[in-house]
């Protein structure tokens, strides 16, 4: 770990260090400012953003350090340090390569057109069992990329592998200096990233810069490949294997094949037995590259490829589509092809043959270049033109999709992955109405319980359920809530697809969706060791050092959360690792509410006191504490401590609360029809309800699978219709139910129904339904469509 002294020594200027402070994470992003007071902030510049336009919001987030070149009114940041540059990417690359200069491990660096995240996985996952690795996250590789990747570097690695990529000459000499490999591995030379380049031969020649001063893992001869049952069987020879041998690898395509061979060079370089690498590779497992299929609106497929424009990959995901089409026809929408080294005349062409081949029936193009090509070029298609994805996204219109399968694709500038929520399936049927004016007024009522510099998480995982959830972070967010807590994984990742960046909590972790909790920088809840243990091992595979997690702690609800016998352990454990780090330490209160309850509350309180301050100490580390719900924030403020949860209070459904909230949620249905039954007559399944005498019987569209209680039926609920309510009749159906609107006049198909709202109580519903509010809110089902709406 460096001071911020040492660091303006490195970086060889002279700067005033108004605060000196470790430094242990470098920050490119104000999203992710997880550890703001040992952080130092880049403010790099490019055509679309400026990082000096972030230093304001950064230092409101605690950060203290920031490496800039344009002039900044630091009376506005009086503790703050400013280290001015000529060039930040500079900056960053040359501290980093000063941080790699310290170590003296083996350090493998990998370049190419294609395969190199691929070979540096199946690299980590061969090598692991034998070393402690530090490898570029993801696909880490560009000039900003590599810096951050090799700042990893920590002094338990014993092996390091990074992935260096340049688009134009001169470009590896700088990455070379920073990674400073001592073996080296080239994967291919292709056409991506040509138009930087006048020849594969400079581009060659170029990518050959990173191995300047460290040898190539000599190369193999591949001899005979045998493809059976799913498997290919390699053998090869070389100067490591003058005698040959042969290793089975479980996929059989060529790229896989060439792959595999670069890894087996490698092994043998670093002197691995070949009895061990035959064993090892024959469990590679695949690595995901983001092509996904998913449903569409109008009976369609949609294939989401929206990160990259290559012919390579452009290739596979087109055969992808043919595999998953079936009889549907074909729709793709491509955006201009930027990474490529032809002219676009060249590029265009071969793009149309391979659209052919697979008889391409519609064609959308966004962008000028593909515009102008495809204007002169006929392959059978529909064709259809935007000049960019606004355009596109302006003109849409669901139902010109019906019944096709839909590859999007496009470069990463064109954002193509807008496009996708509009073609993605949505299902819509009763609706669940939130005012989110009603929820900015709940929130301040809470805020004004609040001591001064306590934060609020607001809990949004009731309504976490497609774009609806999306919309009342976006007003929570626009209202500087601290942070938002969600259930599932799943939520997180939909509320960072349409552009939440406050921390993310997430409460119910599972190892299945590690991948996405990294992917949308969620910071997931640990409560048990084997939960702790196997996130652990996930971030140490992927290379991830100091992930913002949160730590439950059980202190009676006895439901998730380690135990006070257990911190002891759970302090052995965490400093042996160097994979987390905790943002905050939390317990849940199992019954605030209840003034019959306080003693047990404030013996849960007291165990949670004395678990934090253990962690505290024992980890020399600072966290967030929070065990206040709604209720407890209002009944016992010394609770609040540095943060407060607020869920269900938001929305105006809290029975501890006496000031004045409003009701956020209503649900409602229409009639579907109305009927004259005769008395005698039973209504519904089971025929528990007999008519005394005759009534007028409305059909209304909702039922259990709604999540609807079916307690409600037969006489015990009852409805808002033209504003009078009306008795459940019969047993409430799965997806409809009767009520008799005998008593209220002009009941007409399609009418409204209130099942819950400002006119009857969600708490009246629950009531008689023998639970409780959170039960009936929460059980609402995914296919009642969400709306919100604000003044």
């Amino acid at each position: 770990m460096y001071t911020v002294k040492e660091i303006v020594k490195i970086l060889g200027v002279s700067a005033p260090v108004v605060h000196d402070h470790a430094v242990e994470h470098l920050l490119i992003d104000s999203r992710k400012a997880y550890a703001p007071t040992v952080s130092l902030f880049f403010a790099l510049v490019s055509s679309r953003r400026n990082g000096h336009d972030f230093i304001g919001e950064l230092y409101q987030k605690g950060v203290r350090s920031f490496v800039i070149t344009q002039s900044v009114d630091t009376v506005n940041y009086p503790d703050a340090n400013f280290i001015y540059v000529s060039n930040t990417v500079d900056a960053l690359q040359k501290l980093a390569a000063v941080h790699r200069s310290r170590f003296r491990i083996p350090v493998i660096g990998i370049t190419g057109s294609n395969g190199k995240t691929i070979v540096k996985e199946w690299l980590f996952q061969l090598l692991q069992p034998d070393y402690r690795i530090v490898r570029s996250p993801k696909s880490y590789n560009s000039q900003i990329g590599v810096p951050l990747s090799v700042w990893q570097m920590k002094p338990h690695h014993q092996l390091a592998i990074f992935e260096a990529g340049i688009s134009q000459p001169d470009e590896m000499e700088r990455l070379e200096k920073v990674i400073q490999p001592t073996l080296g591995v080239l994967t291919n030379i292709g056409t991506a990233h040509n138009e930087g380049f006048l020849s594969l031969a400079e581009k060659e020649k170029e990518k050959r810069k990173l191995f300047r001063s460290a040898p190539l893992a000599p190369a193999l001869q591949l001899n005979t490949v045998t493809i059976q049952n799913g498997f290919a069987l390699l053998q090869a020879s070389g100067p490591l294997l003058k005698e040959g041998g042969s290793v089975t690898i479980p996929f059989t395509d060529e790229a896989s094949i060439q792959n595999a061979l670069r890894c087996w060079e490698v092994l043998l370089a670093l002197g691995i037995p070949l009895s061990v690498i035959a064993a090892r590779m024959k469990k590679l497992t695949a690595v995901d590259m983001r092509l996904h299929l998913k449903k569409g609106i109008n009976n369609c497929q949609l294939i989401n490829d929206a990160y990259s424009a290559d012919l390579s990959s452009l290739e596979i995901a087109l055969t992808f589509l043919k595999q998953q089409g079936g009889s549907l026809k074909r729709t793709v929408i491509l955006s201009d092809f930027l990474e490529s080294g032809e002219s676009d005349a060249e590029l265009y062409a071969q793009i149309a043959q391979l659209l052919q081949q697979i008889a391409v029936h519609r064609l959308i193009t966004i962008g000028p270049r593909i515009r102008s090509a495809f204007s002169n070029l006929s392959g059978g298609w529909q064709l259809e033109q935007y000049v960019d994805t606004t355009h596109f996204i302006q003109q849409f219109e669901a139902r010109k999709f019906q019944q096709e399968v839909i590859l999007i694709k496009g470069a990463r500038s064109f954002a193509l992955e807008s496009i996708v929520p509009l073609l993605e399936e949505k299902i819509h049927a009763t609706r669940l109405e939130i005012d989110l004016n009603a929820v900015v007024h709940n929130l301040n009522q809470f805020r004004q319980q609040l001591s001064a510099g306590t934060r609020l998480m607001a809990m949004v995982k009731a309504f976490a359920y497609g774009s609806g959830a999306s919309e009342i972070a976006h007003v929570l967010q626009f209202q500087g809530v601290d942070y938002f807590g969600v259930a599932y994984a799943d939520e997180g990742v939909s509320l960072r697809q349409v552009g939440i960046t406050k921390p993310i909590m997430v409460m119910n972790t599972e190892e299945p969706v590690f991948d996405a909790i990294i992917e949308n920088q969620l910071e997931p809840v640990l409560f048990c060791f084997s939960l702790l243990q196997a996130f652990d091992s996930y971030l140490q595979r992927q290379g991830i050092q100091s992930y913002p997690v949160h730590l439950e702690i059980e202190t009676g609800m006895n439901r998730l959360g380690f135990s006070e016998n257990e911190i002891p352990a759970l302090i052995t454990y965490l400093s042996s690792t160097s994979s987390f780090s905790i943002q905050s330490v939390f317990s849940h209160l199992a019954a605030s509410e209840d003034p019959a309850s306080d003693s047990f509350t404030f013996q849960q309180f007291s165990i949670y006191q004395n678990v934090t301050e253990q962690l505290s100490s024992q980890l020399n580390c600072s966290f967030i504490k929070h065990i206040a719900n709604s209720a407890a924030a209002l009944r016992h403020p010394s609770f609040s401590m540095d943060m407060v949860r607020v869920g269900i209070g938001l929305y105006g459904v809290e029975n501890s609360i006496t000031q004045s909230v409003q009701p956020a949620i209503t649900l409602r249905s229409t009639i579907a029809q109305v009927k004259k039954v005769s008395a005698g007559s039973s209504i519904s399944y089971n025929r528990k309800t007999i008519l005394d005498s005759d009534a007028v019987i409305a059909t209304v569209r909702l039922g259990y699978a709604d999540g609807y209680p079916r307690q409600l039926g037969n006489g015990v609920g009852q409805v808002v219709v033209r504003g009078k309510r009306a008795p459940i009749v019969g047993t409430v159906c799965m997806d409809m139910f009767m009520i008799d609107v005998t008593a209220i006049e002009n009941v007409h198909e399609g009418d409204d129904v209130i099942l819950f709202g400002k006119e009857l109580p969600v708490q009246e519903i629950a009531k008689w339904a023998g639970t409780i509010p959170y039960e009936i809110l929460t059980g609402i089902s995914q296919r009642v469509k969400r709306v919100y709406f604000q003044e």
